[in-house]
């Protein structure tokens, strides 16, 4: 099965990937470890990615899309996979359909987990770091910060969603509960639920989208 996992900052996306992927039987990639697996191994794109990296520019596109597409294509993701932090952008994501096609797949679905702003505001918000013995609060962790987070997500990713709508892959999962109860939505949405595979969800936000 090859799911892509979209949500915003807090939602619990890196946790909810993890298990997922550990129930599907797929691996978990993620855009943050396929560049850190291409940087430290001097690949041709890690070295083009670090130029824009140590200049604090992003990476264009292509070579984003281009190491994906070489993560995709190795064994261990033939028979599925789970992206995590990846398409970012309608751009990216027009992209990542063109590299499945040639390498003769396509996406089975999108998941997105669906949390209020004020609840994800409160979760990052909530973090602390310990720094010489006391706890503080991280500058990223600040309220202000984090809906400045939040609002830039909204402009640049949340559009996927609508994307991947029209193509009646995306099923929308109510992501508050315990995490077992969360991957358990999931799991069902995708059709691997414990009793009834189905594509349904349960909770206020968490009803399959229309196609």
């Amino acid at each position: 099965m090859r799911v892509v996992l979209l949500g915003p900052p807090g939602a619990g996306k890196g946790t909810q990937a993890q298990i997922i992927a550990g129930r599907l039987g797929v691996p978990a990639i993620s855009t943050g470890d396929i560049f850190r697996a291409n940087v430290s191994g001097e690949t041709e794109l890690g070295r083009q990615a670090k130029v824009y990296m140590d200049a604090g520019d992003l990476v264009p596109d292509e070579i984003t899309v281009a190491m994906v597409k070489d993560r995709l294509a190795e064994p261990d993701a033939k028979a599925g996979f789970l992206l995590d932090g990846f398409p970012r952008t309608i751009a990216q994501a027009e992209q990542l359909r063109e590299s499945l096609q040639e390498l003769g797949h396509g996406l089975d679905s999108v998941l997105e987990l669906v949390v209020d702003e004020d609840e994800l505001v409160r979760r990052l918000s909530g973090r602390r770091m310990l720094v010489d013995g006391e706890w503080v609060q991280r500058e990223d962790d600040k309220p202000e910060t984090v809906r400045h987070r939040l609002g830039v997500y909204r402009e640049q990713t949340a559009p996927l969603s609508g994307f991947y709508d029209s193509q009646g892959l995306l099923t929308r999962i109510h992501a508050i509960g315990t995490v077992d109860e969360v991957t358990e939505r999931a799991m069902n949405a995708l059709g691997q639920g414990g009793s009834a595979a189905t594509r349904q969800s349960d909770g206020p936000t968490g009803q399959q989208s229309a196609g």
